[in-house]
C-alpha cells in the first residue's frame, strides 16, 4: 500500500478523497469493477468482501496519516 501525504490543513473529506484515489487506488478499482459486472443483478452484499476491503484500506491510510508525528503537532496548533 502506497500512502499519499496530505498537509494537515486540508479538509478531512479531501483527505479521504486523496487517499481514495491514490493510497487505496487498487482497492478501488476491484471494488468498482465488481459492481460494474454486477450492477445488472443487484443483490444484497454482491461486492461486501471488495468493499471491506477498500473500506480496510481508507480506514488504514487515514489513520497512518493522523498518527503521523508532525501532523498530530499541527493538530495542536489548529485548535
Amino acid at each position: 500500500m502506497r500512502t499519499a501525504t496530505v498537509p494537515p490543513t486540508i479538509k478531512p473529506l479531501k483527505r479521504l478523497a486523496v487517499h481514495a484515489t491514490t493510497t487505496c487506488a487498487e482497492q478501488a478499482s476491484i471494488y468498482g469493477k465488481c459492481i460494474l459486472a454486477t450492477y445488472t443483478d443487484v443483490r444484497q452484499d454482491i461486492c461486501k468482501a471488495e468493499f471491506q476491503k477498500f473500506g480496510q484500506c481508507i480506514r488504514e491510510a487515514v489513520r497512518l496519516e493522523i498518527r503521523h508525528p508532525l501532523i498530530q503537532y499541527s493538530f495542536i496548533f489548529l485548535r
